[in-house]
């Protein structure tokens, strides 16, 4: 074997982890450690659902999924807020997010975390108020906050 292809095989192998994924030195995922059949399904129920499709050898991403991936890249904006560490807690947040919305529900506990606030129960945390404007404004944005409730709003 000729340095070249090892040079090629060490930058391809999967030696790093990116979210529990092995990936390689480009960022590249190495699906080594699922089952073939369960990577078959998954393209099959991506080409049926319309986000890829069989192009040759190739698989090419649908305008819908572009789409889909963007609106996750705007959905999930990340917001940063310092409160202090010894701010009272007096703000009480409770919320119901559907499971249709799993990813914005763990978007919303994960920035509750950050801006220090304490889980009392899964949908119930305690922390200091008020929380940032743009944060709340976000929320109701991407539809995190019930229109129909009378006093919708961040206290």
């Amino acid at each position: 074997m000729s340095i070249g292809s090892e040079i090629i095989k060490l930058l391809f192998e999967p030696r790093f982890r990116y979210k529990g994924v092995p990936v390689s030195f480009f960022g590249i995922p190495a699906f080594s450690s699922y089952k073939k059949s369960s990577l078959y399904s998954a393209v099959s129920r991506l080409k049926k659902e319309n986000y890829i499709c069989a192009d040759g050898e190739y698989l090419r991403l649908l305008p819908k999924s572009k789409e889909y991936l963007k609106r996750r890249q705007d959905r999930l904006k990340v917001f940063s807020f310092e409160f202090k560490k010894d701010a009272p807690r007096n703000l009480l947040v409770m919320f119901d997010i559907p499971e249709e919305k799993k990813a914005e529900r763990e978007w919303f506990r994960f920035h509750l975390k950050r801006f220090n606030f304490v889980m009392i129960q899964r949908s119930v945390w305690v922390g200091p108020s008020p929380l940032p404007k743009e944060f709340s404004d976000y929320v109701k944005k991407i539809g995190l906050i019930n229109p129909t409730l009378k006093y919708p709003h961040f206290a």
